[in-house]
């Protein structure tokens, strides 16, 4: 009985080490998925962050800053106002002569379809 006895406690004390081997192994594991996982995320932000410093330069080197085109858009809009009424104090004595002249120089004449009653 006793060897039995010590075959069963050898069993029990090899099932408790088997146990505590698969305990630490499964820690183990654990920190390493977690260590995986976090250089992981890690590396992905880093190329995250490369990616979008990428995209505003060649943003930037495409379309310019949005100060710089705003400064454009006003001054091409100062321009064609400059342009638009210079053409105007250009043009306007001119056209009020025509404009005149064509209301108030009228020539009477005799409708051609007027039949004069004999």
């Amino acid at each position: 009985m006793t060897s039995q006895s010590q075959g069963i406690q050898q069993l029990l004390q090899a099932e408790k080490r088997a146990k505590d081997k698969l305990e630490e192994a499964k820690k183990i594991f654990g920190n390493k998925l977690r260590q995986a996982k976090e250089e992981a995320t890690a590396e992905i932000d880093h190329y995250r962050l490369q990616r979008e410093k990428e995209f505003r330069n060649k943003q930037t080197n495409v379309m310019g800053s949005q100060g710089n085109l705003s400064a454009k858009m006003e001054e091409q809009t100062a321009e064609t106002i400059q342009n638009l009424t210079s053409s105007y104090h250009k043009n306007m004595e001119s056209t009020m002569k025509k404009l005149l002249s064509t209301i108030c120089d009228i020539n009477p004449e005799v409708h051609p379809n007027f039949r004069h009653a004999v």
